[in-house]
């Protein structure tokens, strides 16, 4: 499908199709889910797809992890009319931050942070990513605004996948991805059957 065509019959995820399997091997994620974003109309119907659970819930703020997370994470908060935190991989604030470790997919070992200036007891804050495989991350950024009082209303991901960190997420938060449930199981083997179709 071309990135920028838009079906006639837009059905539920449609616009997962767009997404590019890894061309480049095992050091990489298993497929890229940016490619969707290129697509105005796709952009437009993935953030609406992940706020619909949310649109009966007081949100003050929303978070998204860097850095995927960024792209999805502001796009929702201006669909919501609400302001945007970065979580940053540490060591790019020129602020005061606080920092959390965590395991991402690939099982290295890296360092969170945020800015301490915004949080506060109370605010209640939808926290955004691209993509959940584990949940490291994500359990991650939970914890660092938490830790500053923050309440998280929920969580947001084109996917999760039901790996263990990913259940758990499921089990404790309320949580939306963009996901048909025909398609989980594709996500969980980390294959799309559009993957045969697509010639990127």
């Amino acid at each position: 499908m071309d990135v920028l065509a838009v079906p006639q019959m837009r059905e539920e995820g449609w616009y997962l199709s767009l997404m590019a399997p890894n061309t480049k091997g095992p050091k990489f994620a298993w497929l890229d889910p940016s490619r969707l974003y290129c697509n105005p109309q796709a952009l437009s119907d993935c953030v609406k797809d992940l706020l619909k659970p949310f649109q009966n819930e007081t949100i003050d703020l929303v978070a998204g992890i860097d850095a995927m997370g960024f792209i999805l994470g502001s796009a929702a908060a201006i669909t919501l009319g609400k302001g945007f935190l970065a979580i940053r991989k540490a060591g790019h604030l020129c602020v005061q931050t606080q920092t959390q470790d965590y395991s991402d997919y690939s099982g290295r070992e890296k360092l969170m942070e945020v800015r301490v200036d915004v949080l506060k007891p109370g605010l209640r804050v939808l926290i955004v990513d691209q993509w959940i495989e584990t949940g490291g991350t994500m359990r991650a950024a939970i914890k660092l605004l938490e830790n500053q009082g923050a309440t998280v209303v929920g969580i947001a991901a084109v996917a999760i996948e039901n790996s263990e960190g990913g259940k758990w997420l499921k089990e404790n938060y309320k949580y939306s991805h963009c996901i048909p449930k025909e398609l989980q199981s594709q996500i969980d083997s980390q294959y799309l059957e559009s993957f045969k179709n697509f010639s990127g």
